[in-house]
């Protein structure tokens, strides 16, 4: 049997010897133990003898007839069980753990992001693992991971330098879209200083007066165009005659033909699927931004976390496509 050493307290603890002590303790025999833990008599003797002369006790009183622990020996077997106990209950936790995800899982997300991505994960999720209990916290504050005891973030933006583990999964911006109703009435616009001549719907978050822009240089070779490092940008003043801080709004009014709105491109998916928006100046958007998942640094992945990332990952990549 190989030996296994831990240090506590600056003195080193031989296991095997422990629990070489617990076999002889519950059989009452050095022999009976010796032939359960498959070693020599003399093995199992000199190992018990090794413990008491470390602990500086007898724990055993050895005679030709039977063994009898001592009053420190049977309280040393009675503390020493129940270490062991807690020890297999740990190690049956964690490989219960280790093989099907279960309890609470907490993830929080922007709204706008969380409202269009998470349902739809979240609830294949939960009928793939039952459970789970799956809370979500949508909102546009920086939630704090470890105080509010938080699984898995996803963020949109550069992240600044921490101690949590960060995982891009994709990229999202901004691209202006309108409606055929409103391209019907007012045409559409082929360079993006002709937004100057259109009504614009503005988000609030990104401004009063300009829209800004990148996209291909107009110095640009045909091939030089195709490279992402070749493009320009533009600050476009724009007229604004609304101006709305929700994105679900602004959405709504913009497919109802009250103008030209700035949106994400994950949300319009169903509107330009059903033709209701339309993305236009199609080379041209606002500064592409990395989305992550963001999780605690942890020496173990959880199942939960795990099995999440990779339900995930997946259809969040196919969703925030830029093209």
């Amino acid at each position: 049997m190989d030996l296994y050493f831990i240090t506590l307290y600056n003195d080193p603890m031989d296991m095997n010897e422990v629990a070489v002590f617990i076999k002889v303790s519950q059989l009452g025999s050095f022999s009976q133990a010796a032939r359960q833990l498959d070693m020599p008599n003399s093995t199992v003797s000199a190992k018990v003898s090794s413990l008491e002369r470390r602990l500086g006790v007898t724990l055993i009183q050895r005679t030709t007839r039977r063994l009898n622990l001592t009053e420190a020996g049977r309280e040393y077997f009675r503390r020493c069980l129940a270490g062991l106990s807690e020890i297999h209950a740990a190690e049956a936790e964690l490989a219960s753990l280790q093989s099907e995800p279960s309890g609470l899982f907490r993830i929080t997300a922007p709204v706008e992001l969380g409202s269009v991505l998470l349902p739809n994960v979240v609830r294949d999720y939960s009928e793939r693992f039952s459970k789970v209990r799956v809370e979500m916290i949508l909102s546009d504050r920086r939630v704090e991971l470890l105080a509010e005891a938080i699984d898995i973030a996803i963020r949109v933006g550069h992240l600044p330098d921490s101690t949590l583990i960060a995982k891009k999964i994709a990229e999202v911006f901004f691209a202006p879209y309108a409606s055929p109703i409103y391209l019907k009435k007012r045409g559409t616009p082929k360079h993006p200083k002709e937004l100057r001549e259109h009504r614009c719907l503005h988000f609030t978050p990104l401004g009063f007066e300009l829209w800004r822009l990148q996209g291909p240089s107009e110095r640009a070779s045909s091939s030089q165009k195709l490279a992402a490092a070749s493009f320009t940008k533009l600050e476009i003043p724009v007229s604004s005659p609304i101006i709305v801080n929700d994105l679900a709004v602004l959405r709504s009014m913009a497919a109802a033909g009250a103008g030209i709105a700035m949106l994400p491109n994950f949300f319009c998916t169903d509107e330009v699927r059903d033709k209701s928006l339309v993305r236009i100046l199609p080379q041209w958007h606002s500064e592409i931004m990395p989305v992550h998942f963001v999780y605690p640094a942890q020496a173990y992945v959880t199942p939960k976390l795990r099995e999440f990332i990779a339900l995930a990952e997946v259809q969040f990549k196919k969703e925030l496509k830029t093209n």
